[in-house]
């Protein structure tokens, strides 16, 4: 935004300081004048004794009234003008921090010494949406070059196919077709996995009142086939437990959850356990599966973008490495917490807390 140009704070502090010691001290000598006055009358006759009266007193106090306040302009201007400055010294600080982080360099911190006032409680904010900003650019960037690599892999293959099929005219296409299928298949599901993370990420989604309880039923029979197949069971348990947000984001999140558990299982006699819970304040929908031991450090890495989980199971069906993030995110969107927890027999233990459904008041 283009503005006029105008003074300075700290010339404008002190002006303030100076013009306030100016009016201070004109109100003592005010009082001194005045405290005079009573004392010494004016000269009404000539006397034959020299004695002072108001008029010699005028003379001889109006110098020294300029003096002091000429004293007192220029100690005010001088004093203020380094009072201002050591007071306005943290803000130059933060404003450089500033100029450095519309910059790009978000790395930086003010880290302001001192005891705790208003300028280091800004200065405090100001590092701790430093560290943030940091952290999610890093996250972006870091998602941007696995969303790159993983698109890229698709397109790559497919290249290769279709070279392989022109430098060979009579090889069979139905293999080749098969596989450029699988491929774009791949590719697509990525895409769509990006849009719907993107979409949850920038909340454009209408809210509604939801049951989680119906969600997790409809998730649980949509992938009840993938499960027998795999011997599976799946056990589910729960009350009406209302909700309020999106009905297809959270059967996505829900949905997500129980593929990832009856994918990261074990190879056969595996269970799954989708259960809902309702409290006070919030609503909790929990997704628990056998499977392998994990660490807590693996734990902490699986809601990253692309992180499908070192040493996990491994099938045709492990999706494309964003299902955890996409729940992290309809969390998020959706005002929630996730967290996940190694199971101690293995497995994961996923519970998603979003806020209770506000009391219907049009009834």
């Amino acid at each position: 935004m283009d503005r006029q140009p105008g003074l300075s704070v700290r010339l404008k502090l002190t002006l303030s300081y100076a013009g306030f010691i100016m009016l201070t001290g004109a109100l003592l000598l005010a009082v001194v004048w005045v405290f005079l006055l009573r004392y010494i009358p004016w000269r009404l006759a000539p006397a034959p004794w020299s004695i002072p009266d108001r008029i010699d007193l005028l003379a001889a106090f109006l110098p020294k009234v300029a003096i002091v306040l000429a004293f007192l302009l220029v100690f005010g201007l001088v004093g203020g003008w380094i009072l201002a400055g050591s007071m306005l010294a943290p803000l130059t600080r933060i404003t450089n921090a500033t100029r450095l982080a519309a910059n790009g360099s978000l790395s930086h911190r003010i880290q302001l010494e001192g005891r705790e006032d208003e300028f280091r409680e800004l200065a405090d904010a100001f590092d701790t949406m430093l560290a943030r900003l940091e952290a999610q650019v890093a996250e972006q960037q870091r998602f941007a070059a696995n969303a790159s690599h993983e698109l890229r892999t698709p397109l790559a293959i497919t290249q290769t196919l279709l070279d392989v099929a022109r430098s060979d005219p009579h090889r069979d296409n139905g293999e080749l077709v098969d596989r450029l299928r699988f491929v774009n298949t791949r590719a697509i599901d990525l895409t769509e996995a990006l849009l719907l993370l993107s979409r949850a990420d920038q909340r454009s989604f209408t809210r509604e009142h939801v049951d989680l309880s119906l969600i997790a039923e409809e998730a649980t029979e949509t992938l009840l086939p993938l499960a027998e197949k795999r011997g599976l069971t799946i056990e589910t348990s729960g009350d009406i437990t209302p909700a309020f947000g999106s009905h297809a984001l959270l059967l996505q999140l829900t949905t997500n959850l129980v593929h990832n558990a009856i994918v990261h299982n074990l190879p056969e006699q595996g269970t799954v356990w989708v259960t809902t819970s309702v409290h006070p304040k919030t609503v909790v929908l929990t997704v628990e599966n056998t499977g392998e031991k994990l660490t807590p450090h693996l734990v902490s890495t699986l809601v990253e973008p692309f992180q499908r989980g070192t040493g996990r199971i491994r099938t045709d069906h492990t999706g494309v490495g964003l299902g955890l993030a996409i729940v992290k995110s309809i969390t998020q969107a959706h005002d929630g917490t996730l967290t996940l927890t190694a199971r101690p027999a293995g497995g994961l233990r996923v519970t998603v807390q979003l806020p209770a459904a506000p009391l219907d008041t049009g009834r």
